[in-house]
């Protein structure tokens, strides 16, 4: 009587079984169980990492699909590189993540190792990594080092929201001022970093294959360790990023200013002892760089080996990068002054947003952006590339971002201007980027 009432009131017949909708809704529920299952923030770093990647490789192959047919796209002298990357993948949503010195990294990783090296232009981590990876690829060293620079990324996401939420949570910088603590930290603030570190300009390489999103996972990895004084990680992941770029090893001497924020900048007999027992480890990061120019002295003979590689095949040699920078900025190359104009809005960003208690990532912001410039023109030209790994700058911007309003338009600004960006990676038209 009582299942008749209700079936009468409802309008549905009296029954035990579940309707059409049940089976969704428990799927539902099954999936939200699941999501919940996953330790924070790494639901949501997957996410954000899934999503921009099925949005960026959708853009490029409608941006290349545009292009298909246009006269002069690809330019002549570049069509050797869309010849590359149909060799690596017919697929455009894969082959788009390669291009120039993801050609190079490719050779060295299927280099034999038994013979005299012939390359030393480029550091050892990235095409390495690639070694073991290949043949659970069927031997595609192409698709090993693009599985490496996508882990790395997924990582950089990681580390980027840890430190994100404790350097902009309530007390600033951790250990170095009031609010330092783990309880200070603002889980939202590291969740604007991440999106503000993928919505920089050129952000779309951090997921091709080159070195980007590998140096930057080593770099935040560094400094979040420093930050939770945990030297000894800090040594290890300094060393492999050491092996990872050149400028690597510089990144020391932030590091280093990070161990004297912690103790006040205090310099005296006393704490001189504390500073070499918690901060010895820091030797490994240039032992990292050694550890490159050991092996050119092994296959070559030469401990300069890749000064020389760099000087004879790309004419790099050190330069003043202040003059460097003005000559391109006075000079008649609109792309080279446009490409330095970027740099010092990089430095104007972190010199008025980064505090006090940050001066070690004021420092490192300054040694990545000046070191690609005393390179000279060739190595400028990739200079949107190298800003990349200014992520203080991100931290910034996504200290910034706290009013909505803000928010709003600095996510459309850098949206779009990515946007604009990709498409002329994408189509080859020039240098400008790579």
């Amino acid at each position: 009587m009582v299942d008749g009432w209700r079936a009468g009131v409802t309008g549905a017949p009296a029954t035990d079984r579940p309707g059409p909708g049940a089976r969704p809704r428990r799927a539902g529920r099954g999936l939200s169980r699941l999501a919940a299952r996953v330790p924070a923030p790494w639901g949501f770093v997957l996410a954000v990492f899934v999503g921009s990647k099925v949005v960026l490789s959708l853009v490029g192959v409608l941006a290349l699909s545009a292009w298909d047919g246009v006269p002069g796209a690809p330019p002549a002298d570049e069509t050797m590189a869309r010849t590359q990357q149909h060799a690596i993948s017919p697929h455009r949503w894969i082959s788009l993540w390669f291009a120039w010195d993801s050609f190079l990294y490719d050779h060295l990783a299927r280099l034999p190792l038994d013979r005299p090296w012939p390359d030393f232009g480029f550091p050892l981590l990235y095409p390495f990594l690639a070694r073991p990876v290949a043949p659970l690829l069927g031997g595609h060293t192409a698709w090993a080092l693009l599985l490496v620079s996508n882990v790395a990324l997924v990582f950089q996401l990681y580390y980027a929201h840890q430190l994100g939420a404790r350097l902009l949570g309530a007390g600033g910088a951790a250990d170095g001022g009031p609010g330092g603590a783990a309880d200070g930290d603002d889980p939202a603030a590291g969740r604007r970093f991440v999106r503000y570190l993928l919505l920089l300009p050129t952000a779309f390489l951090f997921q091709a294959a080159l070195t980007e999103s590998l140096f930057l996972c080593l770099a935040l990895a560094a400094f979040w360790y420093a930050e939770r004084r945990r030297w000894l990680l800090v040594g290890i992941v300094g060393y492999f990023l050491a092996l990872s770029r050149s400028v690597g090893f510089l990144v020391v001497i932030p590091l280093a200013l990070v161990l004297l924020r912690q103790h006040g900048y205090r310099l005296n007999r006393r704490t001189l002892g504390r500073y070499l027992r918690r901060g010895w480890p820091l030797v490994l990061v240039p032992a990292g760089w050694l550890t490159f120019m050991a092996f050119c002295r092994w296959q070559s003979g030469d401990w300069f080996a890749y000064k020389h590689a760099q000087e004879q095949g790309w004419g790099i040699t050190v330069q003043n990068p202040l003059a460097v920078a003005w000559h391109a900025l006075t000079g008649h190359n609109s792309a080279d002054a446009l490409r330095v104009w970027f740099a010092v809005a990089v430095l104007v960003v972190a010199v008025v947003g980064l505090r006090r208690a940050e001066l070690p990532y004021l420092v490192y912001t300054v040694i990545v952006v000046l070191v690609p410039l005393s390179m000279g023109p060739p190595v400028h030209k990739s200079l949107l590339r190298y800003l990349l790994a200014a992520f203080p700058v991100g931290l910034v911007l996504a200290r910034w971002a706290r009013r909505v309003t803000l928010d709003t338009w600095l996510t459309a600004a850098l949206a779009l201007l990515q946007g604009a960006l990709f498409v002329v990676w994408l189509t080859y038209w020039t240098h400008f980027i790579i």
